[in-house]
Parts: C-alpha cells; structure tokens; sequence
C-alpha cells in the first residue's frame, strides 16, 4: 500500500514538473499576448473561438474519451495483452478521428454559408463576429490534432508513461511564444491580423502536438495506424457506450461555458477576454498540482478498482487530497491577496493598460477563493470513472450546469457592468463547490467512507497556516512597495512582488515546519521515492 503511494506521488510529481514548465511558458505567453492583443475587442473575439476546439477536446479528447477509453484499455493490457489493447486503441481512435473529420467539414461548410449570405443576415457591420467567423475557421482543423494527441496522451497514461503526455503542451506554448516573438517585429500590423497569425499558429502546433504523441505511442508499443476491423468488438462498443454518457456530461459542462462566454460577450466587449486572462493565472497552481493528480489517479484507480482493491483506492484517494491541499491552500491564499500585483507584472504593458489590470485581478480573487475545491474535484471525478460509472458525474454535472446559468444570468443583469465579470467567476467557484459536495457524497454512498474524518486535522492546520500567510503578506505590502519604490516603475513592482512572494512562502514554511512536520515529512519522503 505505501508504495502505491509512492508511486502516485512519484508520478505526480512528475506530470507535475512538466506541467509546471508548461504554464510557466503559458504565462510567458500570456505576458507577450496581453501587451500585443491587448484585452479588448480582438481577444475577446480569439477567446471565443478557440473555445470551441476546446470544447472538442473536452467531448472527444483528454476529457470524456479518457475517461470512458483508459479504464476499458487498462483492463485490457492487464488481463490480456499489450496488443489486444492496441487493437483496442486503434478501433477506437479510427472512429474519433472519422467522426471530428466529418464535424470539422460540415462546420467549415456551415461557416461559409454565414460568410456568404452575411449580408442578408444583417451582420455586415458585425465587425467582433466577423473576426470571430475567420478565427474559427482557421482554428477548427486544431479539434482533430488536439484530440488525436489527447488520445495519445490516454494511451501513455495507461501504461504509466506520463512524461511525453505531459511534456506535450508545452509544444503548443513555444509555437504560441514563437509567433508573438515574430509579430512584435511588425508593430504596423492591425490587431485583427495579429490575432489571426496566432490562430495559424495553434493550428500548427496542434499537428505537431498529434505527432509528437502518435511516435510516443509508437515507442511505448501502440503504433497509431488506422484500422477499420473490431468496431463491433464488445470492449470497443462498451469505450462508445460510457463515451455516450461520459460526452453528455462534457457536453453539459462545455454547453454551460459557451452559455459562459455568449453572457461574457453580452456583460461587455472586454469581459471574455478579461475572465480568459484570469483562469490563465488560474491555470498554473491548479493545472501543476490538480491535473497532475488527475491525470495520474484515473489509471491508478482504473487499476486498483480492476482488482476489487477499494481500501486501496481509498488510501490513494486521501492521500492524494492531502498532498494536494498542502500546496494548493497557500497558494489560493497568495492568488488572493496578490492578485493586483501579480496581475500588474505579468500582464499590464502597451495594449494591457491599469484599468485592465484591474478588471483581471479582481477576476483573480475570486477564482483563488475557488482553488482548493477546483483541486478536490480534479480527484473526485476519475473515482467515478474508474468504475465506468460515467452516470454519476454526468447527474452531478447537470446540476452545477442549471445553477451556473441562473447565477450567470443573475450576474450579467444585477450586477454593474464593472462587476458582472466577477460575478461570473464566483458563480464558477460557487458551483464547484455544490459539485464536489455532492460526489463525495455519493462516492460514501457507493464504497463507503472515503477517510475525510483523518483529513479534518492536517487541513484545517493547513487553512491556519494560509491564512496567517495572507494576512503577513498583507501587513507587509505596503514597506514592500515603499522599499522597491526607487528601482523604478518598472523594477519597482516586480522586486516588490518577490518580497511579498518570499515572505509568504518563508510564513507558510515556519508554520508547516511547527503544524504540519508530519506531513512534510511523509510529502518529502515521498517525492524522493
């Protein structure tokens, strides 16, 4: 049991690493995008659009086909054989990428058919939904490298091959980089082709993404080649039937975030884009440590579940909840209190102006109210897959889905327009919470306790030493800002946010250190198995 535990941490530390390194290069990006773009018209109009190959590769990519396809292709290799499961893979991946050709062409065509009678649709002047039509039909052919490459990354997941998987977005952050390098060489460009020139540029990434990880698969004994025998096979035929419920539920949550940005678009011309920028500095705390626990855990549990071990998918389960709050309580904290500064330094700059910075940060404490739980529900959700019970997340995701509508609504009509962002991003935090209460429930329901009673103490020190660091942080800020103040505007601030940065680490450390030895321990021991 203790190694299984060193195991997930081994692995999660090492999903975690790359991952880390992706968004580190995602906030470089960002920080090159928000002086280049700005967060206006034209962001607003890219957000949009590249939310719908996202909303792919939720249904058909690393979200519902994951989790419908690796605990079918785990049990496979297991029980039967490496080729059987390829055989597997092959089958199924076929019939993806067949069926998002097809979507992708009659999308196209439907889109042209828009560009075509605009006239008599009234969108002539429609100068945000024409940029938004020309960035989606550049970005559609991305839905099928993306979801080829996600396929890839289940595959490799299964097999405990979690370094190439996880290494493969950064692909797409150097390519993004790339391109922003190239376009401020040419300030005379017009920010309606900026932003187009880096949708080409996803575009490429995405078909590098897809090769980077087919020739993974190739190594780890799973060559991706096209196969149309098996499609009637009962192991296939259950991966589509889970894949059906799993996709409602995906198609739900992805339905509700379009509802999201159409809302967006509707509170202002900058909302969107506004909102996108915060769950981008979101994405480094909660995709480093809550998907690395995620992606890690479904095959771990697909695993232990396969051999009728619950207690030790139990063990796994806690523990993971443990490791995962240690970091994510103080860094929700830091996010809080930080949020102006850090979004200043990373972001504010030419086209980025102060009056945007405001906007993000107040975005940004808000989402960080939300870290923790946004972690715990990375870890709740693979419990249910696991199982191929694709039902329950599905009814749970349903509800935060009606309620996240109605509060969004509430939000953009109540709300002053300053505001409505904001309250868009409380109603995410609010119904992740509702979400997460409701799966633990009924994951005690199904096997019984989960062991929450033995994370009360360690998580409740840990809340105590996060809080004690936001309000050092906070007491701080202004002798931090007073001594930077003469490097300058432009040193000034950020040697002001490594003070701040420093302190709170440096408090939350004294306070581990005291409160919480024993779980430093075990996280340290752990991290060196």
């Amino acid at each position: 049991m203790a190694s299984g535990k060193k195991n997930i941490l081994k692995n999660t530390f090492t999903v975690g690493a790359f991952t880390a390194l992706s968004r580190v290069l995602g906030l470089v990006r960002e920080m090159f995008q928000s002086r280049l773009i700005g967060a206006g018209m034209e962001q607003s109009a890219f957000t949009l659009a590249f939310a719908i190959p996202n909303m792919a590769r939720k249904l058909f990519g690393e979200g519902a086909l994951t989790a419908a396809f690796v605990p079918v292709f785990k049990g496979a290799a297991e029980a039967e054989s490496l080729e059987r499961a390829a055989k597997l893979a092959r089958s199924v991946m076929t019939m993806v990428l067949l069926a998002l050709g097809a979507i992708v062409v009659l999308s196209m065509g439907a889109l042209e058919l828009v560009v075509k009678f605009r006239d008599a649709l009234g969108l002539h002047d429609m100068a945000r939904l024409k940029l938004t039509i020309r960035l989606v039909k550049t970005l559609l052919p991305y839905m099928i490298f993306i979801c080829g490459a996600a396929f890839g990354m289940g595959v490799l997941n299964s097999l405990g091959r979690f370094k190439a998987a996880s290494f493969m977005p950064c692909i797409l952050n150097v390519c993004w980089i790339g391109i922003l390098a190239w376009i401020s060489f040419f300030p005379e460009l017009r920010m309606d082709q900026r932003i187009h020139r880096v949708a080409m540029a996803i575009l490429v990434a995405g078909a590098a993404q897809m090769a980077f990880l087919f020739w993974r698969m190739a190594k780890a004994g799973v060559v991706p080649r096209l196969s149309f025998t098996g499609w009637r096979d009962a192991k296939v035929v259950l991966v589509w039937r889970n894949l059906g419920i799993a996709a409602l539920g995906a198609g739900a949550v992805q339905i509700n975030y379009m509802l999201d940005q159409f809302l967006a678009q509707i509170a202002s011309e900058w909302a969107a884009g506004v909102i996108g920028y915060a769950e981008r500095l979101m994405d480094l705390p909660l995709g480093v440590i809550g998907v690395a626990f995620g992606t890690v855990l479904l095959p771990t549990f697909a695993g232990l579940f396969a051999k009728n071990d619950v207690a030790g998918a139990r063990v796994a389960w806690a523990g993971s909840v443990k490791s995962l709050l240690f970091v994510m309580l103080p860094s929700a904290a830091g996010l809080f209190v930080l949020a102006p500064e850090i979004t200043g330094v990373i972001y504010e700059g030419s086209a980025f102006d102060s009056v945007a910075t405001v906007r993000v940060s107040r975005a940004v404490a808000v989402y960080a109210l939300g870290l923790g739980i946004f972690g715990v529900q990375k870890t709740l959700v693979p419990w249910f897959h696991a199982q191929n019970d694709m039902k329950t997340p599905l009814r749970v995701s349903l509800v935060t889905v009606c309620l996240n509508a109605v509060l969004n609504i509430l939000a953009v009509t109540l709300l002053p327009v300053e505001f409505r962002h904001v309250g868009l991003a409380a109603s995410t935090v609010l119904c992740a919470a509702v979400g997460c209460a409701i799966l633990l429930v009924l994951a005690k329901r199904r096997n019984g306790s989960l062991g929450l009673s033995a994370l009360v103490r360690p998580v409740s020190l840990m809340l105590a030493a996060s809080v004690a660091m936001g309000v050092v942080i906070f007491a701080v800020r202004p002798l931090a800002a007073a001594a930077c103040a003469p490097l300058g505007a432009k040193v000034g601030p950020i040697a002001s946010l490594g003070l701040l940065v420093g302190a709170g680490m440096a408090t939350y450390g004294v306070f581990a250190l005291v409160l919480l030895r024993d779980s430093v321990r075990a996280l340290l021991h752990r991290r060196r198995a």
